[in-house]
């Protein structure tokens, strides 16, 4: 790109933002390191028991793909109809597949109930004392009306 020069034989701004634009450009991966680098700032001494099983359910949802029978069943059908597969195999894979992702999907639906049932047990006991003080206070304030 050639620059343009003004009356005064100097060149235009065009020129100066070429190199600004540059400077930009390396600017934006020290952002996006930046990010990166603040991403992984959980305090791991702090983390109860029940927050790194919820850390790991999260992972676990993150790694699995979700794909509908019917989808599935469109992709082996084209592949059978362009004659990549045989249509034994194509079902197999299918019903393979199949069971694979209900297994998954129920040791993921158990986790969830761990992990529910667990923040329930730790709700329940923090809560406990002030119910008891609650419920006690109730008492004292029905004599009292009585």
């Amino acid at each position: 790109m050639a620059a343009k020069k003004t009356k005064t034989g100097k060149s235009t701004k065009k020129a100066k933002v070429g190199k600004s634009n540059r400077a930009k450009s390396k600017a934006k991966p020290k952002a996006k390191t930046k990010a990166r680098a603040k991403a992984p700032k959980r305090p791991a001494s702090k983390a109860t028991g029940l927050d790194r099983s919820v850390e790991q359910f999260r992972e676990s949802l993150e790694e699995s793909v979700t794909l509908s029978r019917e989808r599935l069943q469109e992709v082996v059908d084209d592949a059978v109809k362009r004659g990549r597969m045989t249509r034994g195999d194509a079902e197999k894979m299918v019903s393979d597949l199949v069971k694979r992702g209900k297994r998954q999907t129920d040791g993921l639906l158990k986790e969830l109930e761990r992990l529910v049932k667990q923040a329930r047990k730790e709700v329940d006991g923090r809560t406990a004392p002030v119910r008891k003080q609650a419920t006690q206070a109730a008492r004292r304030a029905r004599k009292r009306l009585r």
